[in-house]
């Protein structure tokens, strides 16, 4: 994007740091998939996406899940076994999620995902765009379903409502977590954090959403996926900017980019007791590791950060193989 919450720090690492190089109530129904999204998995190749089957055993299910305010969450879940629940990016639907989900599930994971509330097929309701809700929500689908034992995944946005749900709900049915590119711990510019972003810049950016947003998203694109470092094609370019701008309203992504950006979440990263997988590319340029994923590693005692080299922010595409290998590994063995 010329990145919404792109960020300069500094941080002193004292942990592990390795460089890689390498159930309430249910509306069931099934939903085609999109002839673009059928594009990407047929196109996509190579550490991007090489073609990935739909999961074995039971079809896919789409559902839907009401929240404590009565928003309804539609969720998907995928396979059988221990289960990964995944949360997407900022203005990302589960859809971000459709390829590592299809992999894991046919590997013996159960896979779910979920529609943040405003976004893709979940409803929109008025209010409830603050963490506290958001992580409420991640809560109610996993209640829902009665999962135990979760590897909690949040990428982007998605790594800050799953701190907010290990702080709230203090870890419970999650034994491990993993934040890809988070945008935790801090963004604004306050006396104890000088390399944030200003009010000023903050209130021009939620402006500049209601005049060219269509624009700055296909802008964005190239940097999100690091092109100038990893081959991507332009069907998933695409891909990801109908995304955004077909999934979610401006009222909504305007909310949460004021929530993510205001939120600070230093005091409560530090209670953290969850065992914690940091994932971070080090040409993040929505996520600049010095501003997000170090100091969040710094603050979260026993945490291990790996960074991939030539790396941007969607390593769930560019460095999918990989980034699949870490989690697995990270989480243990799957008991099937």
């Amino acid at each position: 994007m010329r990145v919404f919450y792109s960020l300069r720090g500094k941080s002193n690492i004292t942990s592990q740091v390795i460089v890689s190089t390498a159930p309430p109530v249910y509306h069931l129904g099934m939903e085609r998939r999109s002839a673009l999204k059928s594009m990407i998995v047929a196109l996509a190749s190579g550490s991007l996406a090489s073609a990935a089957k739909q999961p074995t055993g039971p079809a896919p299910r789409s559902s839907l899940i009401d929240t404590r305010d009565k928003a309804r969450i539609r969720f998907r879940d995928w396979g059988s076994g221990r289960a990964i629940v995944f949360v997407a990016p900022w203005a990302l639907s589960s859809d971000w999620w459709d390829i590592p989900m299809s992999i894991l599930s046919e590997r013996g994971w159960r896979c779910v995902a979920f529609d943040r509330r405003g976004h893709g097929r979940s409803d929109e309701p008025n209010s409830g765009y603050d963490f506290n809700t958001l992580a409420d929500d991640i809560a109610a689908v996993m209640d829902a379903l009665n999962l135990e034992d979760v590897v909690l995944v949040g990428h982007s946005m998605g790594g800050a409502e799953v701190v907010r749900y290990l702080t709230r709900y203090r870890s419970r049915r999650v034994a491990r977590a993993v934040l890809i590119a988070p945008t935790t711990p801090f963004n604004m510019k306050t006396d104890d954090h000088p390399d944030g972003a200003s009010r000023e810049s903050l209130e021009k950016t939620l402006a500049s959403f209601k005049v060219d947003f269509a624009s700055q998203v296909v802008k964005a694109a190239p940097d999100f996926f690091g092109v100038s470092k990893n081959s991507v094609p332009a069907e998933i370019l695409d891909w990801w900017t109908r995304q955004i701008l077909d999934r979610c309203s401006i009222k909504v992504l305007s909310e949460l980019y004021k929530t993510m950006m205001e939120t600070d979440f230093r005091p409560e990263i530090q209670t953290i007791k969850t065992p914690t997988l940091i994932l971070h590319g080090d040409i993040d340029k929505s996520a600049p590791l010095e501003s997000t994923g170090h100091p969040t590693h710094e603050l979260l005692a026993g945490s291990r950060l790996l960074v991939y080299e030539n790396a941007a922010h969607a390593l769930p595409y560019t460095h999918r193989d990989r980034m699949l290998a870490d989690i697995v590994a990270f989480a243990g063995s799957s008991p099937v």
